[in-house]
């Protein structure tokens, strides 16, 4: 999987998800993602910019987290998972991934 696929992947799930006021920031070593609930649709785009969470990770730990091969908790223990910002915000991923 690569950024763009990711990305893809995202934009495909963001319908289902009611704008949340806020931005999540995936950073990875390839570039960044961003998904904006702050409009009256909830979008994603690769425009860097500041968020309110941010998780820094590699391509490949969020492709184990997805298919359930990696558990979060043990991901943000093993430093493979970071996040800075909004904590609780973090929680909404798992209805997009």
């Amino acid at each position: 999987m690569d950024i763009s696929q990711f990305a893809e992947g995202l934009s495909a799930h963001v319908d289902r998800v009611k704008p949340f006021g806020k931005t999540i920031k995936f950073e990875f070593p390839e570039g960044s993602i961003t998904i904006d609930g702050t409009g009256e649709k909830t979008v994603v785009h690769q425009n860097g910019g500041e968020a309110d969470c941010t998780i820094i990770t590699k391509l490949e730990h969020i492709d184990k987290l997805r298919k359930g091969e990696l558990n979060p908790m043990m991901a943000m223990m093993s430093g493979k998972l970071k996040i800075k910002g909004d904590m609780g915000l973090a929680l909404k991923l798992q209805e997009l991934l």
